[in-house]
């Protein structure tokens, strides 16, 4: 495929990608919501290299959603949880510890704010009661800003770290919507922010021997939310004033 065909094939799907999205914006359903949740935070890293169940560790989120149009929703949330990790906790396929986990032999504990925007695509219309469903999938993907207040400790000489650490993160993720009635939803979900840093566990800051100094962090996020649905609505073009 040449350049000069490539491009013009990226301008007609933009063309029709925008075409939808204004399309469904003209009809927009005009509503808001404002939400809690309850879950799990886990962190992967240099003391996790692997996503793992049991270091999900407990956090609550705030939100308040905007739909623009029927499938494009903007959100912003606000989420605060626990987060560990521990180098013992690290096996391999022989069943034993990795021998740099071994070697190294640090753990972390501590909390995280993840403050984030976000824009969420709904696949249904699941707020109109006339509907027979009244439920959605959804994607996400953002943008966040995060503080990390974690103490890294461990035997090896130095390195003992305690600070707070401020960085930039990028969340995706998928999730699913209920309508339980005219106002209140259900909400489940599940997603990863990929850190642009890789001083959450401060592992970075020691001898390249025990750091991998070419990833950087992730921390994920998965819980189920309660939100109540605002309705505006529109006064007749005929009717306003001028």
């Amino acid at each position: 495929m040449t350049k000069q065909l490539l491009f013009k094939t990226l301008l007609v799907c933009s063309v029709q990608a925008g075409s939808v999205f204004f399309a469904h914006a003209a009809s927009a359903q005009n509503t808001s919501e404002i939400g809690v949740g309850l879950g799990a935070l886990n962190y992967k890293g240099d003391l996790a290299p692997e996503y793992r169940l049991l270091n999900n560790r407990p956090a609550v989120s705030a939100f308040y959603r905007k739909d623009i149009s029927v499938p494009i929703t903007l959100r912003g949330t606000a989420t605060y949880g626990l987060i560990r990790a521990n180098d013992a906790d690290v096996i391999g396929e022989n069943g034993n510890t990795v021998p740099l986990s071994a070697y190294r032999q640090a753990s972390m504990k501590g909390s995280l704010l993840d403050v984030a925007g976000t824009v969420e695509y709904n696949f249904f219309k699941y707020h109109n009661r006339r509907d027979k469903v009244h439920l959605t999938p959804y994607v996400y993907v953002g943008l966040a800003g995060f503080i990390a207040f974690t103490k890294t400790t461990g035997p090896l000489p130095g390195f003992e770290q305690s600070s707070n650490t401020l960085g930039v993160a990028v969340p995706a993720g998928v999730g699913l919507k209920l309508a339980l009635s005219r106002h209140w939803n259900l909400g489940l979900e599940t997603g990863a922010r990929k850190a642009i840093t890789d001083l959450i566990d401060h592992v970075k800051d020691q001898s390249p021997a025990v750091a991998n100094r070419f990833d950087q962090d992730w921390y994920y996020y998965t819980g189920v939310s309660v939100s109540y649905t605002f309705y505006k609505i529109r006064c007749p073009e005929s009717y306003q004033s001028e």
